[in-house]
């Protein structure tokens, strides 16, 4: 989705209603973030609205505290869940679903790829046990993905199949489109 290079094209400001709704959506989508929204979100900031190709927002925080440094925050496709910024993971990956791959993914998913599901149920790769604490994930969940041996998130995106089938089946496609280390988005230029 971001694998051609992106240039900022005009912000808009987001409504106060908007961004309310969007602070809520981000709550009930993102529940771990919670105690952290008033950090990444602040109530009395300005959010913009970023339009980039492909019918994708891109929403970000006007931040006056750094001399009106733009933070990019969260994504969106079209009618799809808000998917967060990998800035914003790697400053709070406890708080994100998160599936492991194995190294050989790596330089795919690094790529621009689509991330395939024997990258999750080989060996090196990591998906829920389903137990208490650690539940299987399903179709259009959004998640972070971690690759083996690495410390942080490569790739986020919404996952086209659940855990459960991706153990069973051990083939096909389990995030077609997403934000990963180095593609477009993540060396957009927004100041």
């Amino acid at each position: 989705m971001f694998k051609k290079d992106l240039t900022a094209s005009t912000k808009t400001k987001v409504k106060s209603s908007i961004a309310r709704g969007i602070r809520t959506k981000v709550l009930e989508t993102y529940p771990l973030l919670t105690p952290h929204i008033d950090t990444i979100i602040p109530k009395k900031s300005q959010l913009d609205a970023i339009k980039l190709p492909d019918r994708v927002t891109l929403y970000v925080l006007c931040d006056a505290s750094t001399n009106n440094k733009t933070i990019p925050l969260f994504w969106q496709h079209m009618d799809d869940p808000l998917i967060p910024h990998l800035k914003i993971v790697h400053q709070y990956p406890e708080c994100f679903k998160s599936l492991g791959i194995d190294r050989g993914a790596i330089r795919f998913v690094l790529s621009g790829a689509a991330l395939m599901t024997p990258g999750m149920t080989s060996k090196g790769g990591k998906l829920p046990s389903g137990e208490k604490g650690d539940e299987e994930v399903e179709e259009g969940d959004v998640v972070v993905i971690r690759a083996e041996g690495k410390d942080e998130a490569c790739m986020v995106g919404m996952l086209e199949v659940g855990s459960e089938e991706m153990k069973k089946t051990k083939k096909g496609v389990a995030i077609s489109q997403g934000h990963y280390l180095g593609d477009g988005l993540w060396k957009m230029q927004l100041d």
